[in-house]
């Protein structure tokens, strides 16, 4: 590869990195600093900070192991009211009720009432496919772990 833009040698970086106390080693930091200024150009103007902002709130909100748990729960068993999710997660109705309209908020579920109960889903196939994958790769990272084949993956 053809790099384009200025190269400087950063030994002292290195140094540091080596000593590093969170786990940053001298394999995960550049030995030299230098950037590819065409594929930097086309790429700045693609990323929108407002897209980057709302898929940040919706990982953020799957964070949480409770709500990645309703969003389980709700790809495998469909529309759940809330006092099914309650019982699912052990929270109480209030704590389930807050999580769902948490959820709800960012896109991740959807609501409807019928009657006195209130049954939740998940919005769409995109929240079906990202819990789906989610799962897959980490029972994959998980099978991988014991031999090493899952490491360096890029």
């Amino acid at each position: 590869m053809e790099w384009n833009g200025v190269v400087t040698l950063l030994e002292e970086k290195r140094q540091r990195a080596d000593m590093n106390s969170s786990g940053t080693s001298k394999d995960d930091v550049c030995d030299i600093v230098c950037y590819d200024s065409e594929k930097i150009r086309k790429l700045q103007g693609r990323v929108q900070e407002e897209e980057v902002q709302g898929m940040a709130q919706m990982f953020k909100a799957l964070s949480d192991p409770t709500r990645m748990k309703m969003a389980w729960l709700l790809d495998e068993g469909g529309e759940l009211c809330v006092c099914d999710m309650s019982i699912l997660t052990k929270q109480s109705i209030a704590t389930a009720s807050h999580h769902l309209r948490l959820m709800k908020s960012l896109g991740i579920a959807t609501s409807r009432k019928e009657g006195k109960n209130v049954f939740y889903s998940l919005a769409d196939h995109h929240i079906r496919t990202l819990i789906r994958m989610t799962l897959e790769h980490m029972r994959e990272e998980h099978c991988h772990e014991d031999t090493g084949a899952g490491e360096n993956r890029s």
